[in-house]
């Protein structure tokens, strides 16, 4: 890349010996060759980049090269990115995909080896990554550290596999990334001992003191559905070094309104030291990755921000490697056309196929999923069936409706079950992706909708949809690459999911990120109740369960 020489003048932030100065930076060959402390009186703030400490770019709908576009708007210059949605997909060709896709822009994406593809044995994946696998990659230098540990239960339990991966990370000098969801005192310890070095997955301020108790680094939460902030901020003013701030998953219409940024201008508003906020958001990820990623020093790469002050952290201008990549609110990062690859077999869901036959046996309980607001985590339900003609059916009036995940890697029986707190009082909305595999999922007030909704996904070969034949409504959002992410720009696919996420909750939703949250309702491995496509699965018990009890 070829960097201009210039000069900036601007107030200095610095971070780690807590001290704001005018200064002069002066850029050569993309690298800061000298910083000289002024006496003007500028009015902007010089400070690095902003770093998304957890994140999987395919979450955003975009991929990574029209995630950067979107991100540096927002003083985002890099992130620790796990490629392992598309690795369920695609395996490691889907990891090839996002490297290769991430060197046509200048931004600082660093991945991950994803360590548990597929996530579990009760769902159909569209690949696997194996132990030999995860080494190759490992070796490679663009992959940075070992994505999530995700097999919490494995580590605890001596899995060969799980520990043979995480081995391999150290080996190499590599961190390992930790998911482990309500995992609390010994467990916890246990888990973190077995070389697990962050967990992005605390909901509650005692479950990561736990962690933190242990020597784990914490991943400060706030994505489109998981939202852990509220409850964790106070760790950036209690534990400094030791906290950073992650999206984990970020839709684009919220990706258009800010990224990392917005968390440090809220932990600021809510008291939090500004040297402390930016030491999570800005320094910390670039210690414990070793990531190649200027903090604002002699010598360093010219990864650096221009903010209008240290309450709004308005943007002004980002600099990679000392080019300007954005300016404004603006992007100066150029489009590209991205490849189009995929792992999909479209079969059509008629409504018989989502037919659940009354049981037989007197007094019988459903169980019912109940989604909460904001969080991966579900709730279970005993509830009294709703039955019409000797089917169960939704229930609006207990907002109790059908679910249904259906395999998209070949032809089989959908799966179904009933969840709680999506609110449809009409239509249905579909999703190709679904937490970890990507099957198709749905939820839905009748299964003649329902069933409209899966085929639109299918007939586009992976979307996001909204289908009421009483409103008339058969809306996608196409997904072509990996049924994960569109070919558009964020501008384009955010206003489209917009649309989208408007119309079901015209519809009743009362969700924050309708979409977001149906994705987690097949993921398996965050407790209590899930639905794969192979049936209803207890994540406290890791095991099947009966629909009825």
């Amino acid at each position: 890349m070829n960097a201009n020489n210039f000069t900036v003048e601007a107030n200095l932030v610095d971070i780690r010996d807590r001290r704001v100065y005018p200064a002069q930076v002066r850029v050569e060959g993309g690298r800061i060759a000298a910083i000289t402390e002024s006496s003007s009186q500028p009015t902007t703030y010089l400070l690095p980049g902003f770093i998304d400490a957890h994140v999987h770019v395919e979450s955003s709908m975009l991929v990574p090269s029209e995630f950067a576009r979107a991100a540096v708007v927002h003083g985002t210059v890099a992130t620790v990115s796990d490629p392992h949605e598309i690795g369920n997909v695609l395996g490691v060709a889907g990891v090839e995909y996002m490297l290769e896709n991430a060197t046509q822009v200048p931004f600082k994406f660093n991945f991950g080896a994803p360590s548990c593809v597929p996530a579990t044995t009760f769902e159909t994946a569209g690949a696997e990554i194996t132990v030999a696998e995860v080494e190759a990659l490992l070796d490679d230098p663009r992959i940075r550290y070992l994505s999530e540990m995700m097999n919490f239960p494995g580590i605890l339990h001596g899995d060969p596999a799980c520990l043979a991966k995480v081995k391999a990370a150290h080996d190499r000098g590599k961190p390992v990334d930790g998911h482990a969801p309500g995992l609390r005192g010994a467990e916890a310890a246990r888990y973190i001992a077995a070389g697990i070095t962050t967990d992005h997955e605390c909901f509650t301020k005692e479950e990561a003191l736990d962690k933190l108790a242990a020597g784990c680094k914490i991943s400060i939460r706030e994505g489109s559905a998981a939202r852990n902030f509220d409850a964790l901020y106070s760790l950036l003013g209690e534990f400094p070094g030791q906290t950073m701030l992650c999206s984990d998953d970020k839709h684009p219409d919220v990706l258009l309104l800010g990224h990392i940024n917005a968390l440090v201008r809220r932990a600021v508003e809510r008291g939090i030291d500004v040297y402390d906020a930016l030491l999570a958001a800005c320094l910390v990820p670039i210690d414990h990755y070793r990531l190649d990623v200027g903090q604002l020093r002699v010598g360093d790469p010219a990864d650096f921000i221009e903010v209008g002050s240290l309450t709004e952290f308005n943007v002004l201008r980002t600099w990679i490697d000392g080019q300007l990549v954005a300016e404004r609110g603006q992007t100066m990062i150029s489009r590209v056309e991205p490849a189009v690859v995929n792992n999909f077999v479209p079969t059509k869901v008629s409504v018989a196929d989502l037919a659940v036959a009354a049981p037989s046996e007197p007094g019988a309980k459903l169980e019912v999923i109940e989604a909460l607001d904001g969080q991966l985590i579900t709730n279970q339900l005993s509830v009294e069936p709703h039955v019409v003609d000797g089917h169960v059916e939704s229930d609006t009036t207990q907002d109790v409706l059908k679910l249904v995940v259906v395999n998209r890697y070949e032809k089989a029986t959908p799966a179904v079950a009933f969840i709680k707190n999506f609110g449809l009082v009409r239509g249905a909305m579909a999703s190709s992706v679904g937490h970890d595999s990507h099957n198709v999922i749905a939820v839905g007030v009748s299964d003649e909708d329902i069933a409209a909704a899966v085929n639109l996904v299918m007939d586009a070969r992976g979307g996001l949809s909204a289908a009421c034949a009483a409103d008339r409504v058969a809306e996608v959002q196409p997904l072509p690459v990996a049924g994960l992410m569109a070919t558009g720009t964020c501008q384009e696919v955010g206003e489209t999911y917009a649309k989208l996420d408007k119309q079901v909750k015209a519809w009743g939703s009362h969700l924050r990120a309708p979409y977001m949250t149906l994705s987690f309702m097949a993921l398996l491995v965050i407790p209590a109740l899930k639905l794969s496509d192979r049936g209803l699965f207890d994540g406290a018990k890791f095991q099947f369960t009966p629909l009825f009890q």
